[in-house]
């Protein structure tokens, strides 16, 4: 039993069943009763095989350690954060979000959908997870299985004003993973014509990996964009709380410069609000808060990260570089849909391609994240600090350093044995060159 190899920096993720197995899951089940002293648990499951008989081994565990379950069944990771918003109870999704077929995990959230992590729990159920024993219990819970969908759609659509919305072709790849059962249900409230890529729910993924992150992931996208003249392309993950746009062009729009058009959009409608951004964000993300008479927060990288600093100052929206976009009105967390559907909003109400609207957004040349196989990683980051000795050094969050035409950021990943580079800077060729001078300091 890998308790260590499976327990990550924000969920539990490994190899099924060489990893987790129902064993796990059934101990998992028991220990998060008993950590948070639940009387009553949701659990969602995406559509891989092993999600089934996973789920229903973490939820004979619950109710042997006496709380009752809300089975919700087939979800996005979103719909379980809704669903532990909406009915006030703990949550646990069983997903591997965009890992292959062969993995499967638990995203774990308290009640009200507040993040569990390795500095808010998950360590501790980890530990109680491999003693294997728990509280003794006098009775067992129950099981009820409950739709959600139908109300998460509902509130989806408070997000954005549909009457206002334009008839536009919009694309979306749902890669076989559980937007294939949300995006269907949210767009046909919605004036726009659907084109979609790979609905059917199925966890062996046949179509190509469930992670839009991967250049090669977006071709059918974007061909069948290019195809349909359509006026965007939305790509889901593999448990749907991510999405990535391409515009008209079939061209990928990154995490930060959505994440500045979603906080522009708030902002036009909600003046004054704090909004978050991560680390790795762009500068024009900041920029973009402050041009709209927002006030800009920048935290950690990670979902923890952003909803704790989103809950102490009561911001109104969180953007990563990643793809996660996490809105106040979602009990803080972390939605793709919405945040696509803030992205059609601004499309309709500045009637003019993706590509124009995001225009004045252009401002700067990003290197992307750089995965470097590093076996000494803090040696590697302070040789690289020692190298740019002329400007005092951010260590919040690994190494960040920033110029007046450039900056960049290196950190060891959270789920990875790798150091994870990003570079930007005002002009491409003085970026690149950047980025490859930190390269050979980090290789050596």
């Amino acid at each position: 039993m890998d308790i260590d190899g499976i327990f990550k920096a924000y969920d539990v993720r490994g190899l099924y069943p060489e990893q987790i197995d129902q064993e796990v899951a059934h101990r998992a089940g028991r220990a998060f009763v008993d950590f948070l002293g639940a009387r009553r648990v949701i659990v969602g499951r995406d559509a891989r095989a092993s999600s089934e008989p996973l789920s229903t081994a973490f939820i004979a565990g619950v109710v042997a350690q006496g709380a009752d379950v809300i089975d919700i069944g087939l979800a996005s990771t979103d719909m379980l954060y809704f669903a532990s918003g909406v009915l006030d109870a703990p949550g646990a999704m069983f997903t591997a979000s965009h890992n292959p077929p062969k993995y499967n995990g638990i995203k774990m959230c308290r009640a009200g959908a507040a993040p569990i992590g390795e500095n808010s729990g998950l360590l501790d159920i980890k530990e109680m997870v491999r003693a294997g024993d728990a509280a003794p219990v006098r009775r067992t819970g129950r099981i009820e299985r409950r739709e959600m969908l139908d109300d998460y759609v509902k509130h989806v659509l408070s997000f954005v004003n549909v009457d206002r919305l334009r008839p536009l072709v919009v694309v979306t790849d749902t890669a076989n993973g559980m937007g294939g059962l949300t995006v269907p249900s949210v767009f046909a409230h919605l004036p726009f014509k659907l084109i979609p890529l790979y609905l059917e729910l199925d966890g062996t993924f046949p179509n190509h990996p469930a992670d839009p992150l991967q250049a090669e992931n977006l071709r059918d996208l974007q061909d069948a964009v290019l195809r349909n003249g359509a006026a965007v392309g939305l790509a889901f993950d593999g448990d749907a709380d991510r999405c990535f746009i391409v515009d008209e062009q079939a061209r990928p729009v990154s995490g930060s410069l959505t994440a500045a058009l979603v906080a522009r959009s708030i902002l036009r409608k909600n003046p004054g609000e704090t909004v978050i951004h991560n680390i790795i964000c762009s500068r024009v993300v900041p920029e973009t808060i402050r041009e709209h008479g927002g006030t800009p927060v920048r935290t950690r990288v990670g979902h923890s990260f952003v909803k704790k600093v989103m809950a102490e100052t009561g911001a109104i929206f969180g953007g990563e570089h990643s793809g996660h976009y996490y809105f106040r009105d979602f009990w803080r967390a972390d939605s793709g849909l919405v945040a696509a559907l803030h992205v059609l909003e601004a499309i309709s109400e500045e009637n003019a391609p993706l590509s124009e609207v995001l225009a004045p957004l252009q401002r700067y040349w990003n290197s992307g994240e750089v995965n470097i196989d590093v076996a000494e990683q803090q040696a590697a980051m302070e040789r690289v600090a020692s190298s740019f000795s002329s400007v005092a050094p951010d260590w919040s969050d690994g190494l960040t350093i920033e110029f007046d035409d450039w900056w960049f950021n290196l950190r060891p990943s959270n789920t990875e044995p790798l150091l994870r580079l990003n570079v930007e800077a005002r002009e491409a060729a003085g970026g690149q060159a950047r980025r490859d001078e930190i390269l050979a300091i980090v290789n050596g």
